[in-house]
C-alpha cells in the first residue's frame, strides 16, 4: 500500500512511495508527530539519479523488517535535495563538520525540534569495511534516545550552536583586482593535471566554472597558458568516457583521473554549463572539436531532457536493466567486442573497437568498455565512422533506457536557456534559440508569480510547492539576459530586472553578502549561506554576475554596487581556493573589463544589421552585454540616443556608457571585442 509520498510531485519521493517505510515529506506535521510520540526523526536526503540512494533503498527501505523497526522507533522524513536545497545544505554542513565528508544518500538523526545529533551517508545492510550496519545504527540511536536523552540533547544543542555561530564576512571587502586574479590563475596552474587535463586527482569533476574563468582571463589579458589549460581540459573530457561518444552529453564525473570511466548519471546542469563552455571555447579558437561537442551537447539536452511543456528535465539515471532483469550502472552505455560484432559485423566491429577503445579486457566492469575517442578518423573514414555511429546508436536505443527525473528546476533551466540561446546564435541554429525561448516562457508562465517570486520546481505542467532559492533567481536572470542579447527582445531584460529586484530585496545580507534563502523563507536551524561553487555556480556569485550584466545594460548604479559588494568573497577566496569559486572569478574578469556594452542599431530584418549583431555576440570580451534593435528602442537603454550611420546599421562599443566611435564594419567590431581591452 502506498505511503504518504504517493501524492508527491518529486520523482525521487515517488520512487519511495511504495516502500514499507511510513515516510513523511518535510513538513511541520512530521515534527509534531515526533513530539507526540516522543521519538527522534530520521531524515534521508537524496535525489532520483543517485546510484547509492537506489542501493540503500533496495537494501534497507524496501526491507519489511527494517521498515517495521524504523516505523516503530522513528518518524521518517524523505527529502529530494533538488527540491529543497536549503534543507540539504544545512544538514550537509552538519554532516561534513561531524564526519569530515558528505554525500548522498544523507542520513541524519535529529530531535523533534529538527536539531541533528547523529549523521552519516550510506549505511549497508550488514557491517562491512569498518562500517556498521544500518540496523545497528538504528538500534544504537534508539537506545541513546531512550536511555541517554540528556546526552543526546547536549550533543544536538552544541551542534546547533556551532552551526549558528558560523558567519561569513566576505562581502564588501573590495572588488578583486589584477593581483587576486593572477594568484587565482597560479593556484589553478599548481593544481592542473598536465597529463589528463582538469584539476586534482580522482574522482574528477568537469571544472565548468573554472574553465569559464580561464577563457575570460585569456580574453582580457592574452595569457596563453590560461587558454591552453582550458582547451586541453576540454579536449581530454571530449575524448574520454565521461562524454557520450554516440549520443552526446556529459556524465556527472569520472571515477578516474583520465576521464575514462564515468559515474553515468547525466545532469541538466552539467550539460548546460559545459555546452556553454565549449561554445565559448569555439568562439575563442574556432576549434572543430569544440563546435561539435557544443552542438552535440545542445542536441542531447533537447532530445533527451526536454519535457512536453517545453522545459528541461533534471537528470537521467546512471542505472538501467542490463538485459537480465538486473539494474546495473552504465548498462545502457557500455560495449563488449562481441556486442559490437553483433551490431556491425566482424570487420566493422574490429575497426570500431580500435576507434572507440573497446578491448577484450574492458575498461569498465565484466569485460565491458566505455566508448572513448583517442583520435579522430581521417577524412577517408568519415563516412564509415558516421555509419558505425548510426548503427550503434540505433542498437543502443533498443536497450532499456535509464530513468529520467522529469521535474523542471528553475535554476538549471536558466543555465540551459543561456547555453542553448548562445549556441544557437553562434552556429546559426535558430531551432536551439527557439527551444531556449520556450523554456524561458515556461518559467515565466508556471514558475513566476505577479510579484516575480519564483517556484523552484514543476512537473508535468504543475508548479511545485517549494519557494525558489537564490540560485533560481540568479540563474533564471542569467538565462533571460542571454536570451535578450541573442533575440533582441527586450522583454527578457525586463523580466531579469524583476527577478534581480527580488534578489536585492529578499536575499541580501549585510556588507554585500547574500543568503541562499529569502528573509521570509522557512526558518531552519541555520539560514544557509555558501558563496562557493559546487556542481553549479553558487547563488551568491551567480547573483553577482547577473547583477553586473543588468547594470551594464541599464546603467543602474544600485545593481552594479550590489555586484561589486558580492565580489568581496572572490577577493578573499579566489587566491586560496580558485577551483571552488570559478564563477566568481569569471564575473570578476567581466568587472575588470568593464564589462563592455555593445549597442547594435538596425532593423532586425536587415542582413547587415544581423551580421553586426552576430559579430557582437561572437566577441570574446569578458561578460560583454549586447543590445540589438532599431534606434531608440525603448526596451534597451543601451539603444537610447543611438542612430544609424549614413543610413547604415551601426555598432557602438561602450564602457560605463562612454562609447567609442560607431562602426558599420563587422571586422572592425570584431577587433574591438576580441583581445585585451586597450587601456
Amino acid at each position: 500500500m502506498p505511503n504518504r509520498l504517493a501524492d508527491a510531485t518529486s520523482p525521487y519521493l515517488l520512487q519511495h512511495a511504495d516502500n514499507p517505510v511510513d515516510w513523511w515529506a518535510w513538513e511541520p506535521a512530521a515534527f509534531e508527530e515526533a513530539r507526540r510520540r516522543d521519538v527522534p526523526v530520521f531524515l534521508s536526503v537524496g535525489y532520483s539519479s543517485c546510484h547509492w540512494c537506489h542501493v540503500m533503498a533496495h537494501e534497507s527501505f524496501e526491507d519489511a523488517g527494517t521498515a517495521a523497526y524504523m516505523n516503530e522507533h522513528f518518524v521518517n522524513i524523505k527529502v529530494d535535495r533538488e527540491e529543497r536545497p536549503d534543507v540539504d545544505a544545512v544538514y550537509m554542513e552538519a554532516v561534513q563538520a561531524a564526519t569530515g565528508q558528505g554525500g548522498w544518500p544523507m542520513s541524519v538523526f535529529m530531535t523533534p525540534d529538527a536539531e541533528p545529533f547523529y549523521f552519516g551517508t550510506y549505511f549497508p545492510p550488514e557491517a562491512r569495511h569498518g562500517m556498521p550496519s544500518f540496523a545497528e545504527i538504528l538500534d544504537g540511536v534508539s537506545t541513546a534516545w531512550t536511555e541517554r536523552r540528556d546526552e543526546v540533547g547536549e550533543v544536538a544543542g552544541k551542534i546547533v550552536r556551532d552551526l549558528s555561530s558560523r558567519t561569513l564576512a566576505y562581502g564588501g571587502q573590495g572588488v578583486p583586482g589584477e593581483e587576486e586574479l593572477m594568484q587565482a590563475l597560479l593556484g589553478l596552474t599548481r593544481e592542473y593535471d598536465d597529463r589528463s587535463g582538469g584539476f586534482g586527482g580522482a574522482p574528477k569533476f568537469p571544472p565548468s566554472m573554472a574553465l569559464e574563468f580561464l577563457l575570460r582571463h585569456h580574453a582580457r589579458t592574452g595569457a596563453e597558458g590560461a587558454l591552453q589549460m582550458a582547451a586541453d581540459t576540454c579536449e581530454a573530457m571530449a575524448r574520454g568516457g565521461i562524454y557520450d561518444q554516440l549520443g552526446g552529453g556529459f556524465a556527472r564525473y569520472s571515477v578516474d583521473r583520465a576521464w575514462v570511466v564515468p559515474h553515468f548519471e547525466k545532469m541538466l546542469y552539467d550539460n548546460a554549463l559545459l555546452c556553454r563552455v565549449y561554445a565559448h571555447l569555439w568562439r575563442a579558437t574556432r576549434s572543430d572539436l569544440a563546435r561539435r561537442v557544443a552542438l552535440e551537447t545542445a542536441d542531447f539536452m533537447v532530445r533527451e531532457l526536454r519535457t512536453a511543456e517545453g522545459g528541461f528535465s533534471s537528470a537521467l539515471d546512471a542505472d538501467s536493466d542490463d538485459g537480465t532483469g538486473k539494474h546495473v550502472e552504465g548498462a545502457y552505455y557500455v560495449w563488449t567486442p562481441a556486442q559490437l560484432a553483433e551490431v556491425l559485423g566482424e570487420e566493422d566491429a574490429r575497426y570500431a573497437a580500435r576507434y572507440f577503445g573497446v578491448t577484450e579486457e574492458g575498461t569498465f566492469e565484466e569485460g565491458s568498455s566505455v566508448l572513448q575517442l583517442p583520435q579522430d578518423a581521417g577524412p577517408a573514414d568519415a563516412d564509415r565512422i558516421a555509419s558505425i555511429r548510426e548503427r550503434l546508436l540505433a542498437a543502443r536505443d533498443r536497450r532499456e533506457r535509464p530513468g529520467r527525473d522529469d521535474k523542471v528546476v528553475a535554476a538549471w533551466n536558466g543555465l540551459a536557456i543561456a547555453a542553448l540561446a548562445e549556441t544557437g546564435a553562434y552556429f546559426d541554429r535558430p531551432d536551439l534559440v527557439a527551444r531556449a525561448t520556450e523554456a524561458a516562457d515556461l518559467l515565466l508562465r508556471l514558475h513566476m508569480d505577479d510579484s516575480a517570486r519564483l517556484t523552484r520546481t514543476s512537473k508535468d505542467g504543475h508548479a511545485g510547492t517549494n519557494d525558489g532559492v537564490l540560485e533560481d533567481y540568479a540563474d533564471v536572470a542569467e538565462g533571460y539576459l542571454a536570451l535578450a542579447a541573442v533575440t533582441g527582445e527586450g522583454v527578457w531584460l525586463e523580466f531579469a530586472g524583476f527577478l534581480l529586484d527580488v534578489v536585492l530585496d529578499r536575499f541580501r545580507a549585510e556588507g554585500g553578502a547574500f543568503y541562499d534563502t529569502a528573509h521570509d523563507a522557512e526558518t531552519l536551524i541555520r539560514r544557509p549561506q555558501d558563496p562557493t561553487d559546487n556542481a553549479t555556480p553558487s547563488g551568491w556569485t551567480a547573483a553577482a554576475g547577473a547583477l553586473l550584466s543588468y547594470a551594464a545594460h541599464t546603467g543602474s548604479e544600485a545593481h552594479r554596487t550590489a555586484a561589486e559588494g558580492a565580489l568581496g568573497v572572490v577577493r578573499a577566496l579566489g587566491p586560496r581556493a580558485p577551483r571552488y569559486i570559478g564563477w566568481g572569478l569569471a564575473v570578476a574578469e567581466a568587472l575588470l573589463d568593464g564589462p563592455r556594452e555593445v549597442a547594435v542599431v538596425g532593423d532586425r530584418d536587415d542582413a547587415a544589421a544581423r551580421e553586426l549583431h552576430r559579430t557582437a555576440l561572437l566577441g570574446t570580451a569578458p561578460g560583454a552585454v549586447v543590445a540589438f534593435g532599431p534606434a531608440d528602442a525603448e526596451e534597451f537603454p543601451l539603444l537610447a540616443d543611438r542612430s544609424l550611420v549614413g543610413g547604415a546599421p551601426a555598432a557602438y562599443v561602450c564602457r560605463h556608457f562612454t562609447c567609442d566611435a560607431p562602426t558599420t564594419d563587422p571586422e572592425a567590431l570584431a577587433r574591438a571585442l576580441s583581445g585585451p581591452r586597450e587601456k
